[in-house]
């Protein structure tokens, strides 16, 4: 139990350890990834949507005006009109008086925005007839069920339905009541084209605009644009609804001079009075589009858009359908004819993308920075350059999230400070403890962080620096000890930190008084509850023991030199006492010892031993003509040619004079013997050169085989010698086996 208990321990201590080193090494993504969750969530609830509507809404209303753009006029039916009427709603004569008079400008759209399903005489058969001769004309209809706030069904004029000049002016509502998106088509069993497109379409006629696919692409083509069909969750959105053909409204800003209400953009207006009364320039309707319709506060067809509401005004203000109609009519045909930037959003995995990455901004920021001032001026900062960057990507086109990103690079800073904060106040606590801890300890110990400065030391430790504990708190080695013994103390600090296992090491140490000490420490990792790094050492002065040591092993050092010395001597005599000492073979005694070996290990084998007894022929003459010294060069040449001859196994012996023996041994036949014979007497009756003399000689060999011909060594050398000397009363220069 005892051991699997450890074992458990030990895992334990190691998984901990792998988790806090891997938040060490991630804090910062992880920080962003748990603050990026939490904020999607959030998102997906829906309780960002009208956050990010309203930070869409201010960007709207702080762009810049537009150039002037005159395609649109709007005839206004106002409170004075209606009362020019004397009745409401305005009479199907009157209605067709004021058709009439509008083309004679030569518009190229007229856009009735006024529901006309039920006739109200008199002159009903009039407005017929003036229907059926206007190929320019549209009128309106009102779809059920469309996402817009009327429930509804209001039928279009029955012939201009009939004629197919008709378009829904159905709008879609925000939960806030806003209109953010245009409807270009409605699916209601067949498709059906919004007043908008249907006015736009006409006006581009005849610029040879027509809709198409786009290409490589679902989403419509009209001229210079591609109109992206909205998806549920695009932008801001959660789960919206996108039935029919939507695309996000990029609200035009268009300038305006007269006929604005006041206001420096929107689209010129001119009562129904004036137009009768032909009180308007040319100019204001010709080649243009008209759009009809009510403008009266009395009749409440008011509509709220981006434009509606802002800080400094505290009840929205709405505008007339007509004049909602008039702004996506604008829209439509600016992106066909110019390009016009529509509002495009990034796919939903780029935007978590960008969130996560200020997430990471944030955490990473915090991380570096621990000042609260450089903090709260990088937030300032980058807050500015992140709703600085979406407004300038907003002017091109682009709605990309804005408060989510902000959260989450907030909330990123504000988890980062809370950890910072904890882990501050474990740190002070730890620290106090430690001190409390140490102070009790007779060995000098200190405390560094993971910034390897002195944090915590007691007495001990200070004496023998040589430095007050004020001193030293808050430095490192490098800034007491040589450079050398800092490297040393780094190095195995930097191992502690990595690895988390205990280091015990022996190290020098020069105080301050630049006494050198000799130091044996132990170091070891601690953590507190907040996951602070403490090393923790241990040091004791070990410099005494130390030079003992020292003076011990020159002690030993000089005993070892003397044996190695006796050594030497000793193998040289025993060289000498068993090699020959002019040619280096194995001398006699030597050869004695070989030869008796050589039998023993044969005996537990089944191979031969054969002894080779070698005498020179004509040696003596060489010595008497040429003298001793160009003999005893001979003698030399013939022993490395004798070398030369055999195996690495075998062993040529030198006995005296001109006589040498041969064992070979692990040879299978006599044979062998035979051919190694015959290959020594080739060799040594080959001419050799002494000091410029040329000498020849040859050998006689008597060759015994153990143990065919003898059972020990003395006889298994004496019948060789016999048989060399047989050899040589053969006539020399041969070999004979014994008999």
């Amino acid at each position: 139990m005892g051991i699997k208990k450890k074992l458990i321990a030990n895992l334990q201590k190691y998984i901990f350890a792998l988790q806090q080193n891997f938040f060490r090494k991630y804090r910062e993504l992880i920080t962003a990834s748990i603050v990026l969750f939490c904020v999607l969530i959030l998102r997906f609830m829906g309780l960002l949507q009208s956050l990010e509507l309203t930070a869409l809404d201010q960007f709207f209303q702080l762009r810049q005006i537009e150039s002037l753009q005159d395609r649109i006029t709007i005839v206004a039916m106002d409170e004075s009109s209606l009362r020019s009427f004397n009745s409401w709603p305005i009479s199907d004569n009157k209605l067709a008086e004021l058709l009439l008079t509008i083309q004679e400008y030569q518009p190229r759209a007229i856009g009735l925005d006024i529901y006309r399903d039920l006739a109200v005489p008199p002159g009903t058969n009039k407005l017929e007839q003036v229907f059926s001769s206007m190929p320019n004309l549209v009128g309106i209809e009102l779809l059920p069920d469309s996402g817009s706030s009327e429930n509804g069904h209001v039928n279009a004029p029955p012939l201009l339905k009939k004629k197919d000049k008709i378009g829904i002016n159905n709008t879609i509502r925000d939960a806030d009541g806003k209109v953010r998106r245009s409807l270009l088509y409605a699916d209601f069993g067949k498709t059906y084209e919004s007043f908008a497109l249907k006015l736009a379409l006409l006006y581009l006629k005849p610029e040879n605009i027509v809709p198409k696919q786009a290409k490589n692409s679902p989403y419509l083509q009209l001229g210079k644009a591609k109109f992206v069909r909205f998806q549920a969750n695009d932008g801001g959105y959660v789960n919206a609804d996108a039935g029919g053909y939507q695309f996000l409204s990029n609200f035009p800003k268009p300038a305006c001079e007269q006929g604005c209400d006041g206001k420096s953009y929107g689209f010129r207006k001119v009562n129904v009075e004036k137009v009768l009364a032909r009180d308007v320039p040319e100019n204001w309707i010709k080649d243009r589009i008209v759009i009809i319709g009510y403008t009266a506060p009395s009749l409440p067809d008011l509509k709220l858009t981006p434009y509606s509401s802002s800080f400094m005004v505290r009840e929205p203000q709405a505008i007339p359908g007509v004049e909602l109609q008039a702004y996506f009519t604008h829209e439509i045909i600016s992106a066909a004819l110019e390009g016009r930037h529509l509002m495009k959003v990034w796919s939903e995995p780029i935007e978590y993308l960008w969130i996560g990455i200020w997430a990471y901004i944030g955490a990473t920021i915090r991380w570096q920075f621990r000042s609260s001032i450089a903090n709260f001026l990088w937030v300032l900062f980058l807050c500015c350059l992140l709703t600085g960057n979406s407004y300038l990507l907003f002017l091109n086109g682009w709605w990309i999230p804005l408060v989510p990103t902000l959260i989450t690079y907030i909330a990123s800073v504000i988890f980062v400070t809370a950890q910072i904060a904890h882990t501050q106040e474990e740190f002070k606590r730890s620290k106090e403890f430690l001190q409390q801890v140490i102070n009790t300890v007779a060995d000098p110990i200190f405390v560094k962080n993971e910034k390897h400065q002195w944090i915590v030391l007691n007495d001990a430790f200070s004496e023998l620096i040589g430095c007050s504990k004020d001193e030293l708190l808050d430095k490192c080695d490098y800034d007491l000890f040589p450079k050398h013994e800092a490297d040393a103390f780094r190095e195995k600090d930097e191992y502690v930190f990595r690895t988390q296992e205990l280091l015990e090491n022996e190290e020098k140490l020069t105080d301050t008084s630049n006494e050198v000490h000799f130091i044996a420490t132990k170091r070891s990792l601690h953590r507190d509850a907040a996951g602070n790094l403490f090393l923790v050492g241990v040091a004791r002065d070990i410099t005494k023991r130390k030079l003992l040591e020292d003076e011990l092993k020159r002690t030993a050092d000089e005993l070892s030199r003397s044996n190695d010395e006796l050594k030497l001597k000793e193998d040289h005599l025993r060289y000498i006492a068993y090699h020959d000492a002019l040619t280096g073979l194995p001398n006699r005694k030597a050869f004695a010892e070989e030869l008796h070996e050589s039998l023993c290990w044969v005996q537990r084998s089944n191979y031969l031993i054969a002894l080779l007894f070698v005498d020179l022929d004509g040696f003596k003459q060489v010595n008497d003509s040429l003298g001793h010294e160009m003999g005893d060069l001979l003698l030399v040449t013939v022993a490395q040619r004798l070398s030369n001859c055999l195996r690495g196994s075998d062993t040529v012996s030198r006995l005296g004079g001109d006589e040498f023996t041969i064992i070979l041994r692990r040879i299978p036949h006599g044979q062998v013997a035979a051919k190694i014979a015959d290959k020594i007497l080739k060799s040594i009756t080959e001419p050799i050169t002494l000091e410029g003399h040329s000498a020849r000689v040859s050998a006689s060999i008597g060759i015994s085989i153990y143990p065919h011909t003898a059972n020990n060594p003395e006889t298994l050398l004496k019948q060789a010698d016999a048989a060399m000397y047989r050899a040589k009363r053969l006539g020399k220069n041969r070999y004979q086996f014994a008999e």
